[in-house]
């Protein structure tokens, strides 16, 4: 009879710290998606703000409508130096999640290995005792004594 893996638990417990770290590498990854394409749509309202700009400048502008286009543009400067900074934030916690996933899945495997080692060993032992079992029935049947009886 096989006896069971004693580490089945702790294979059991990494494997399900192995799904939430996955999770939320998943959540991380996502995170850092969306700050991306934000940060991406300011720097195209911006282009798309500059142009307009520009072409109300070579038309010819008043001071007030000059200065309200200057503090308009410098604002979505300052939103896009927010969104970049969240961006790399978001891309050190993703990085990190990253290594949290990978010293999880090293665990998972570490603990596989052991459990199919162990798996390993109780199927060469079965098979051993099988095999003895019908070594014993086969010397009885055609009547040879073994050094037991």
């Amino acid at each position: 009879m096989s006896k069971p893996f004693q580490l089945q638990s702790l294979l059991d417990l990494s494997s399900l710290r192995l799904d939430e770290a996955a999770q939320q590498l998943g959540k991380l990854i996502s995170g850092e998606q969306e700050a991306s394409q934000r940060l991406d749509l300011l720097l195209q309202y911006r282009e798309e703000y500059r142009s307009r700009f520009v072409i109300a400048a070579s038309n010819g502008i008043g001071p007030d409508t000059w200065r309200n286009y200057q503090f308009f543009l410098g604002r979505l400067d300052q939103a896009i130096d927010q969104a970049r900074a969240i961006v790399d934030t978001s891309k050190q916690h993703t990085a990190a999640g990253q290594r949290n996933w990978l010293d999880k899945r090293g665990k998972v495997k570490a603990f596989d290995t052991l459990a199919q080692r162990h798996q390993a060993r109780m199927t060469y032992a079965d098979a051993r005792q099988e095999q003895k079992q019908t070594d014993e029935h086969s010397s009885r049947r055609h009547g040879v004594v073994t050094e037991e009886e």
